[in-house]
This record gives C-alpha cells, structure tokens and sequence, in this order.
C-alpha cells in the first residue's frame, strides 16, 4: 500500500481513539475494546476491523532493513542487578574504521517491549552514525513474544522498580562499549519516554535525554538532572499533557537546560510510523530535532 492510501488518525472516530488509547495502555482489555467500539460503529465486525487497522504493520514502516549493508547489528547480554540474569538488547552501530568512536543511545521501548518497529528505530540511528543500545524489559519475561496483544499483558506482570535498576544497568553497559566514545544520550517512546526522564536523575552521565509523551520525571528528583532534554508532546493526549506544568516548573526551578514542543492536532504515538496515529509532518519535525540534539551533545 502505498503512503498515500494509508490510514491516519483523521480516519477514526475520536472515541474510538480514546478507547484505543486506553487498550494500548492497559486501561482495558481487547474486549473491552470491541464492545466499546461497537457501540459507536455499529457492531462488533466493524470494531474488529478498525482495532485491525490501527494497530502496527511493521513490515510496511521499516525504514532500514536488518541486513542494511551500512550497518551492523548483534544481540547481547547486560548483567541485571535486578537479580534475572541478564537483560537481552539489540545493539545496532554503523560500519567502518574500528578506530572512530561513536556516540551511543540508548532506545527505550514502548509498553510492548522491543518489538521490530524500536529494532528499526535503533538501525536508523546506526545509519546516523550512532552506537545505538535497545534493551529488552520483557526478557524475565522471556522478551517480545512476538505479538502486541501477549506484550502488553506481560508488560503489566513486571516488577517496575526492577526494571528501571535494569535500564539503568543497560544505560550505563551501553556507556561502556569500546566501540562508543563514552557519551551517552537516550530516547523513548511513552513507557520508554518516562524511563528517560527517571534516567535522566538517576544518571548524572547522561548527557541528553529525548522522551516522547512520557511519564514525567519524580519532581522532587528533578534537581538532580544534568542532561540536556527535549521533550516531545501530542496535541491531542491530555492524559500526558496534563503532567507537564508541574514538571516544567519543577525544571525551572532547578535551572535544567530543556526544549519541549507540543506538536498541535498529533496523537499519543504519533512518531510511530506502523499505525494510523503516525502523523509525518510532526515525526520528521521531533526526529530532526532529536538527532540534532544527539549531534550536539554526544559528538
């Protein structure tokens, strides 16, 4: 199917976005889902289609393939201080002389694990010149299953004081790679985007933090920032939004460096290019300031 004939956001009835924002949150489940659909599109068929059309295609919204010549990727084993052995990550990096040191990135998934779409996310920076660490939270969990569904509820079987010890064990392993130059930034995406602003107090290391409508940071933690942060809103996620005047405040007070955009008329996901919530103008505009920003404070 070609860009033009996909489906975006404006195709959807606004309810029906607040319900599917509720579902990939947890709120409520697929049933839930479908009956509440239905009640607004006229049956259950209809509303099964429509949870079809909004949920990821990964394979049409891959933008660099896994065998792309410019990169390399591998799998690898972080040591868990949260007592599971080891956390899998994908870690994607660009081709060529040894002797260049890249800056490195973490990449923080969603709340349905490293699912092929935040793989694609790690190759495009690696295409940029950037030693890029993703990092598995399902792996106690036996890692991604493999469908969004199954992720999401595992997701919720997580001990999440466990897994930030284990993002920051991955952030600070990434840090460490021979192959990166020691400066270490990060991104995520909702679930990952909160983890990037608890990173961002946790770690004094990091240098720049990119969250796209996450959870802010704990505010009486936020003094203890030292990255550089760019924050990503949508217009049309009130649940994040209304976080962010006590946080903004809470960085002003504490002098910490920080750029936040609200992207008018966008949905929550609106970077992620394997659903109808994508929206191109605001994902180019975020991504180019995010890489920019990675340019600047990592080298």
């Amino acid at each position: 199917m070609s860009d033009s004939k996909r489906l975006t956001a404006a195709d959807f009835p606004r309810e029906v976005l607040t319900l599917f924002d509720q579902y990939v949150h947890g709120g409520i489940d697929r049933r839930g889902f479908i009956d509440g659909t239905a009640r607004l599109v006229g049956g259950a068929a209809a509303a099964t289609s429509m949870l079809a059309a909004l949920s990821p295609d990964f394979a049409h919204a891959q933008k660099v393939a896994p065998d792309d010549g410019r990169i390399a990727t591998r799998w690898a084993e972080i040591p868990s201080p949260a007592g599971y052995g080891t956390i899998r990550a994908y870690v994607a990096e660009p081709r060529g002389s040894a002797a260049k040191k890249r800056p490195i990135v973490l990449v923080v998934h969603e709340n349905r694990g490293l699912n092929p779409h935040i793989q694609d996310i790690a190759r495009r920076l690696a295409t940029d010149g950037f030693l890029a660490v993703a990092p598995d939270a399902l792996t106690p969990l036996g890692g991604y299953p493999g469908d969004e569904d199954k992720a999401r509820t595992l997701f919720g079987q997580l001990d999440q004081a466990k897994t930030r010890e284990d993002m920051v064990a991955a952030a600070l392993w990434a840090q460490a790679q021979k192959e990166g130059n020691g400066k270490l930034g990060a991104v995520g995406f909702c679930y990952g985007g909160g983890v990037v602003n608890m990173l961002a107090t946790r770690m004094p290391t990091l240098r720049a933090g990119v969250p796209f409508y996450g959870a802010a940071a704990p505010l009486d933690q936020v003094d203890k920032i030292k990255a550089e942060l760019l924050l990503h809103f949508a217009g049309n996620d009130a649940r994040f939004n209304a976080a962010w005047p006590d946080y903004e405040k809470a960085l002003k007070a504490a002098h910490i460096r920080y750029h936040a955009y609200t992207y008018p008329d966008t949905e929550h996901g609106f970077n992620n290019d394997t659903t109808p919530r994508y929206d191109a103008q605001a994902a180019a505009l975020a991504w180019g300031r995010t890489v920019a920003l990675f340019r600047k404070a990592l080298g």
